[in-house]
């Protein structure tokens, strides 16, 4: 029933505006509004906090439904599934009272900013920071390859509390841009793909919050947390890689049915049967890992290790296959006009966000 309603919310809401969003470089922001009217946003948080009371399994449905149209780029998933259990873990009830239900409705979008131009999968290495004056943090620093970087209004910015102490130093720290001063977005990023999302740089130049914007009830905790939420921002990237994987092969198998060539259509070679075969095969045993990953998840038992399995395995898998199905539609494959075009772009970037893959098997590695 929640997909149901999910999908007919993409049917009536998204897809007609998608291609002007695409151009546009962001969605609109009076469609977080209706996604929070329709019971999208904040799906997963508790009711007591504004949300809807579920778990991740909706979270899943959503990925699947945004997935199965090519609306990936919406970044509702960021809020809901990575932004919004920050809070729901570790935040205090002040917090949780003040942010979620604004969240829920809307009128907070969130981000996370932990990149930096001189520190992506190595997060001990960041250079932001929060120095304690008084009942204040005066935050410096500057971030970038942020998701919803142009519309976020509420941001967890990855910051060092203690510059000393490497890992132990770093802290999580709640920014809300609308209420200080010294905060300031860059452009917004030109990317290959992902184009109706809007990703973008921060500046902090003496940006002034209170040190009760501290994400839980001490400095220092910041590296505990991101690695306590990673593994499950690493799963939704692989749920997102096998839900275009399956799209992929929906359009293309419509395709190749269509498509005459040397008096039969493409579907009647069997090199296109064996791709297709091959395919079919790789993108069911993925469904199965990544639902066996989601169990795991949900029971509480997904270590960082099988998550980087997951967010490996699975993006690298999107990428083959994506790349397998447009060689399918020859030509058209390469016009932007037809949707293998634009998955192609848009699969590039699972294999190097939420940790690039190469780190994933380093991780991997250190369970052997």
């Amino acid at each position: 029933m929640f997909g149901d309603a999910v999908g007919q919310f993409c049917e009536r809401e998204l897809v007609p505006n998608w291609e002007r969003w695409s151009k546009q470089g962001c969605v609109d922001r009076d469609v977080w509004r209706k996604a929070a009217e329709a019971g999208i946003l904040m799906a997963s948080t508790p009711a007591e906090f504004g949300g809807a009371g579920g778990d991740f399994r909706h979270e899943a449905v959503i990925i699947e439904q945004f997935g199965r149209r090519g609306l990936d780029n919406f970044a509702v998933t960021l809020q809901n599934a990575i932004v919004g259990p920050y809070l729901n873990h570790f935040a205090s009830e002040a917090q949780k009272r003040s942010i979620l239900p604004r969240m829920a409705s809307g009128d907070l979008i969130g981000a996370i900013a932990m990149t930096e131009p001189g520190a992506g999968s190595d997060l001990k290495n960041i250079k932001a920071t929060a120095r304690r004056d008084g009942g204040h943090y005066v935050i410096n620093g500057q971030k970038t390859f942020i998701t919803s970087g142009m519309s976020a209004n509420m941001i967890l910015v990855c910051v060092k509390t203690d510059s000393t102490a490497g890992a132990r130093g770093i802290s999580l720290v709640i920014v809300e841009t609308d209420e200080v001063e010294g905060f300031s977005r860059g452009r917004k990023l030109d990317k290959i793909g992902q184009s109706a999302q809007d990703t973008g740089e921060f500046f902090f130049n003496d940006v002034r919050v209170p040190v009760s914007a501290l994400l839980g009830p001490k400095e220092g905790e910041g590296f505990g947390q991101l690695m306590a939420m990673l593994p499950q921002e690493r799963h939704i990237i692989g749920l997102q890689a096998i839900s275009m994987i399956e799209r992929a092969l929906s359009e293309t198998i419509a395709y190749v049915k269509e498509r005459k060539a040397f008096g039969g259509t493409l579907l009647d070679f069997q090199n296109t049967q064996f791709k297709l075969a091959e395919a079919k095969t790789e993108a069911t045993v993925g469904k199965i890992f990544a639902e066996h990953c989601t169990e795991r998840l949900l029971r509480g038992e997904l270590d960082a290790a099988t998550a980087s399995m997951s967010k490996y395995w699975l993006s690298d898998l999107q990428c083959k296959i994506v790349d397998d199905c447009l060689q399918l539609f020859g030509g058209y494959g390469y016009m932007n006009e037809y949707p293998i075009a634009q998955m192609y772009k848009d699969a590039r970037i699972q294999r190097i966000y939420g940790g690039a893959n190469e780190v994933m098997k380093v991780l991997i590695a250190r369970t052997l």
